[in-house]
């Protein structure tokens, strides 16, 4: 480290090297797509070559990096919105994930999160999906925990609402929509 911040090269590329894996690991959890990961990985790499000599010490390197990770990630969902339709999820995509789940299901289901308002269906898939804690999705979206939660109550109860709608509960002889919407009734959005 500090050979890399005086400036000698074989040092900073031995340094960029090492901290490449735990970079990309880290990214494609908090990405939401593999090429968003690698773009992250990248933009914080550029930033450790362009910045070592700032780093005061080796304790906040890990930090400041996974930092720049995460925003970069965040910025690239934002811009980019969803990379692909739910519908056509492939191998890393959220359908690979539950391959137990009926086709129609799983449809039924990318419809309803796609219809769901961006502020609702960034928490939902960032929660749900990418499987970070609400500690987690509230810090990448700049939202209190509470506020984390309660969007993501309400994006499953919108969720929930369009399922039953959609009739993909009256086959196999499951109850009736209006019985469960008893015993789960789901608050207005506006």
């Amino acid at each position: 480290m500090d050979a890399a911040r005086l400036g000698d090269g074989g040092a900073i590329l031995r340094l960029l090297s090492v901290c490449q894996p735990d970079l990309k690991r880290f990214a494609r959890r908090t990405c939401s797509t593999a090429q968003d990961a690698e773009d992250a990985v990248q933009v914080a790499l550029w930033q450790l070559y362009r910045k070592i000599g700032a780093l005061r010490t080796a304790a906040t390197l890990a930090t400041w990096l996974f930092r720049i990770v995460e925003r970069e990630c965040f910025r690239l969902f934002r811009r980019n919105g969803p990379a692909e339709s739910l519908d056509e999820a492939g191998e890393d995509g959220f359908q690979a994930a539950a391959p137990g789940i009926p086709q129609d299901l799983r449809m039924d289901l990318a419809r309803a999160i796609e219809r769901l308002g961006p502020a609702y269906r960034e928490v939902l898939i960032l929660r749900d999906v990418h499987e970070l804690t609400a500690p987690e999705v509230a810090a990448q979206l700049g939202l209190s925990v509470e506020a984390v939660k309660s969007r993501l109550h309400r994006a499953r109860g919108m969720v929930r609402e369009q399922l039953l709608q959609s009739g993909y509960w009256l086959k196999d002889g499951a109850p009736e929509p209006a019985a469960i919407a008893r015993h789960h009734p789901v608050q207005d959005p506006s």
